[in-house]
């Protein structure tokens, strides 16, 4: 049969004995190169004993082009892969004459929008995995921890009433574009680094954060760097109120799940994910466990952590209450009035200070050693709280009515009497808060200080209200409760700087109506729409609004620049919300879809209708997870005999089996900077096996 196709004249033409006997056969390769003139398929005779290594020789002596090839690599795209082991054979390979391939770049210029909303085109591997990429990005923009970042390809709604507005401009203004083109993103020479100036960080090492040497430390100040650093690690001028109304805002916990599908996976290349060069993706944080903040070496990461809160609580991607959304307004202001005095001292001064005295103090703040009076009495008393507190339970059809009882906190459990001399009998009832949900019920203005706790039971999650007289004791009681759900006690060294930062929240929250604030609404000159969400600006009037964040500003205005920020990422962190990424899931047994809240602690099963927590699950108690890939559903095991298991509506279930096991993996993390985090264990948690 073969011998009677070999005599068509076209395939006499094309074979001789020789091929025959050498088993060899055509082969047609597309070569993507930048002049388009020379862009076309090229035929080449190999063998299927022929190495990859040796196609690219034969292909690139047949074209004569003298350049340097080193960055092509071939892609196929039938299979949708790189052929990048060149020692290994076609045949091995599994490459056969009607294969198409493509020799390639394997880095191509891409467009990421930074989490403060500026694009920055630089050139990015799009043949490594999605994690050893944005690793690489990392280190270009300066930014340390990349494993806390990834990328986001945005859905169509998320550019929706920007491509109303502008039907057929589809490129970005070239003014709102970084471009980094010659970014050192790829081995080879040193390319000049043009992010890096005296108003920034010095170069830093990425895994224990010390400084390089001192000869390369700082670097030339053109007009470019300054524009560079003020885009990375400066903030940008708000938006106006317009700009805010066209932006894409999630109006229920389903939209949020929808936002949340495009997330890249992280074990696999761009290409193989059908991104393309040039494309526009969203560089963000991923996982909310943000490790070893330091404002020495972090200017950007810093600030671009900043604005990814900024937009969450402008945008209502995360709720909060109308007074945290004065707070967070008065924060911004301060911070954009910093940002455009050009007040670069806060890095500056602190790049003057000796390494060594710098590595010595961060490493006692790391170890706590720089506090003293630590007894060991301190250590073997086991610390508990005990006072009146209010209690509610809610009922149908029953008013919202407090009851005072004598409460006694110990350990991860709160038991309560009907008064204090009934203490060592049999309490009323202790509730057990390991896992439970804790949610602050608070109006500093009305002196209310209340704690919500949802406590997972049985049938679902068991409601209870505590009320507290003072911010002293909410502060206390709050603390040890947060704590507790997490599995910990107040014998936890975190308990004390917990109760300080919610000390430390609610003055920021406490209104000075004595102080006079009408000279500085009048010299506010930023429309105060531009700084709480557009919800929030419908009801009140400008200047209402105005007086209001002066007021909350009085608060805040001593701090630094830095500080402002740390302070804004503190109280993001302290909102019940944070952290919840939302995906919509239907759990096995279910008729009805349900939203899977995934934290970095917990998974919490959300009612989609009503948004109320139903379930939560927490990370500690979790034995075991793992995927039933054919029928794509996530199976999960707990202690004392729990299992769930769900299939994922809004996005492919290997996203939630990521975001599952890169929390976990977040959560080996070392205290050690000097330890590298182990890649090999990040893709075998995340990876999976279809």
């Amino acid at each position: 049969m073969l011998l009677k196709q070999a005599r068509t004249p076209a395939l006499a033409t094309m074979l001789s004995s020789n091929d025959f006997a050498s088993g060899s056969w055509e082969l047609v390769v597309q070569v993507d190169h930048p002049s388009k003139e020379k862009d076309k398929d090229i035929p080449l005779r190999v063998s299927g004993d022929l190495h990859i290594g040796g196609v690219m020789l034969k292909l690139v002596e047949k074209m004569k082009i003298a350049q340097d090839w080193s960055d092509f690599a071939l892609w196929w795209e039938q299979k949708q892969c790189w052929l990048l082991k060149t020692h290994w054979t076609l045949d091995k390979c599994g490459v056969q004459a009607d294969a198409k391939l493509l020799f390639t770049p394997q880095h191509k210029m891409l467009r990421l929008r930074l989490p403060n909303m500026k694009t920055v085109r630089l050139r990015v591997s799009f043949s490594d995995v999605v994690f050893k990429a944005v690793s690489d990005v990392c280190k270009t923009l300066n930014i340390r921890r990349s494993e806390e970042l990834s990328l986001l390809k945005p859905s169509g709604d998320y550019f929706k009433k920007k491509k109303k507005k502008d039907k057929n401009n589809k490129e970005p203004i070239a003014e709102d574009v970084l471009n980094l083109e010659s970014s050192p993103t790829i081995s080879g020479p040193p390319v000049s680094p043009g992010l890096y100036s005296k108003t920034m960080t010095p170069t830093y090492d990425p895994v224990n954060g010390s400084p390089v040497s001192s000869t390369m430390t700082w670097f030339s100040d053109s007009s470019l760097t300054e524009q560079n650093c003020s885009i990375l690690a400066f903030s940008q001028p708000p938006q106006s109120p317009e700009v805010l109304a066209d932006m894409y805002q999630p109006l229920s916990l389903v939209d949020k799940a929808k936002l949340n599908a495009g997330w890249l996976d992280s074990s696999r290349s761009l290409m193989e994910q059908g991104i393309q060069e040039d494309e526009q993706l969203l560089l963000r944080f991923k996982y909310y466990t943000f490790f070893d903040l330091n404002p020495k070496y972090d200017a950007v990461r810093i600030n671009q952590l900043y604005e990814q809160a900024r937009w969450a609580i402008v945008l209502e991607e995360i709720d909060c209450t109308e007074e945290e959304m004065l707070i967070f307004a008065a924060l911004q202001y301060h911070i954009s009035k910093l940002s455009l005095s050009a007040d670069t001292q806060d890095f500056t001064n602190e790049s003057e200070v000796d390494e060594v005295e710098a590595a010595l103090s961060n490493l006692e703040v790391t170890l706590e050693g720089g506090k003293a009076g630590n007894t060991l009495e301190d250590i073997t008393d086991i610390p508990k709280l005990a006072d009146n507190l209010k209690l509610f339970r809610p009922k149908k059809l029953v008013l919202k009515a407090f009851k005072q009882y004598w409460f006694i906190f110990k350990d991860t459990s709160i038991a309560y009497f009907k008064n204090k001399e009934l203490e060592q009998g049999e309490p009323i009832e202790k509730l057990n808060l390991r896992g439970c949900e804790v949610v602050p019920d608070v109006n500093v203005a009305g002196r209310k200080f209340g704690i919500k706790l949802l406590i997972p039971v049985a049938d679902g999650m068991n409601e209870v209200y505590l009320r507290c007289d003072h911010e002293n004791q909410y502060a206390h009681w709050m603390a040890a409760c947060i704590l507790a759900s997490k599995g910990k006690t107040m014998a936890d060294s975190s308990y004390q700087p917990e109760v300080l930062n919610i000390l430390s929240f609610l003055r920021m929250k406490n209104r000075n109506l004595t102080s006079p604030v009408a000279s500085s609404v009048e010299n506010m000159d930023v429309n105060p729409e531009c700084f709480v969400s557009p919800r929030c600006a419908k009801k009140h009037k400008s200047k209402q609004l105005a007086a209001r964040i002066m007021e909350a500003h009085q608060n805040v205005a001593q701090m630094s620049l830095v500080e402002a920020k740390l302070r804004f990422i503190q109280a993001w962190q302290s909102l019940p919300e944070f952290g919840l990424t939302y995906y919509l899931v239907r759990f096995k047994g279910s008729k009805k879809d349900d939203i899977l809240g995934v934290s970095y602690n917990r998974l919490i099963r959300i009612d989609a209708t009503t948004g109320i927590p139903i379930t939560t699950w927490r990370f500690t108690n979790m034995k075991q997870w793992n995927v039933n890939w054919e029928i794509r559903q996530v199976a999960i095991e707990f202690d004392q005999n729990v299992s769930i298991a769900f299939t994922c509506l809004s996005a492919d279930c290997k996203v939630v089996h990521e975001y599952i096991g890169g929390y976990i993996f977040l959560s080996t993390r070392s205290k050690d900077q000097n330890e590298t985090l182990d890649e090999d264990l990040f893709h075998k948690l995340t990876g999976g096996q279809e």
